[in-house]
């Protein structure tokens, strides 16, 4: 059987930092137990990480104190071997948009399937299922190792009113879209929103009203009085009774949301 540091250090000569078991197996020429225990052995000494079932991903020096390669270097190359659709979203989406106080502490990736999370090292990864996947505005960024897909920051938006338990609340999510507002183009934010649930817009529309916004949601109102039949609460979970009603944006004000100047 081939050496299977040799493999690794060739595959990161010529810039590829990920492989599959069945391509070392390919490669190395040994029986199944014997590169299985050749990897072992390389992750027993940190050069190499085990994210998925069946990948790998080769850790370079200045990563090893992390015990995997970053998850935007090796998401990308991780969703194209499993064949899913995915895009960054949430508060990692936030990041590459700017808002750069608000870092999770796992890297949140949206995909149309559930998925168990990633834990090697210090390297965790959410995964959050979001209907209608592919018609959500995105964007490419570069990484160290390519590029990954990132929700633009109309849709971005969305997906932290949609999403508030994996963000620390809607308050938390209120005040890192704050951030991202002067960046929202109104006519793109309508279109994000069309690929959400209209509550998330009545809401999103709402809290850009509190943080001083208004006029990047003014077209946002006008698509929710035209399109929403229903009056949605501000958070679903709470009581209705005493509730302000918002009639520009359709909605039950039943709690007071802080946003973060």
């Amino acid at each position: 059987m081939s050496d299977a540091r040799s493999y690794i250090d060739g595959l990161a000569a010529r810039g590829r930092y990920h492989f599959t078991s069945e391509e070392a197996r390919d490669a190395l020429g040994g029986t199944k137990n014997a590169v299985m225990l050749a990897l072992h052995r390389l992750a027993r000494q940190g050069l190499v990480a085990h994210p998925a079932h069946g990948f790998y991903v080769i850790v370079p020096p200045e990563y090893r104190r992390l015990g995997c390669l970053p998850a935007d270097q090796f998401i990308p190359a991780l969703m194209e071997q499993l064949g899913l659709g995915y895009y960054v979203g949430l508060l990692s989406a936030a990041q590459y948009h700017g808002a750069a106080h608000h870092r999770p502490q796992e890297f949140q990736v949206v995909t149309g399937k559930k998925r168990r999370g990633i834990a090697r090292g210090a390297v965790r990864v959410v995964f959050v299922v979001r209907k209608r996947l592919a018609d959500v505005p995105t964007q490419l960024f570069n990484t160290p190792r390519g590029t990954i897909r990132v929700s633009t920051v109309e849709a971005t938006a969305v997906d932290l009113i949609g999403y508030p338990h994996h963000v620390g609340g809607l308050e938390h999510a209120a005040t890192v879209i704050a951030e991202l507002a002067e960046q929202i183009d109104p006519e793109r934010l309508v279109a994000a929103a069309r690929t959400a649930p209209m509550p998330w817009a009545q809401r999103l529309g709402y809290l850009l009203d509190e943080a001083g916004e208004a006029d990047k949601a003014e077209l946002l109102k006008r698509h929710v009085q035209e399109e929403a039949r229903d009056i949605t609460p501000l958070i679903p979970a709470m009581p209705r009774e005493g509730a302000m009603r918002d009639a520009g944006w359709k909605l039950d004000v039943n709690a007071d949301v802080e946003i973060e100047a």
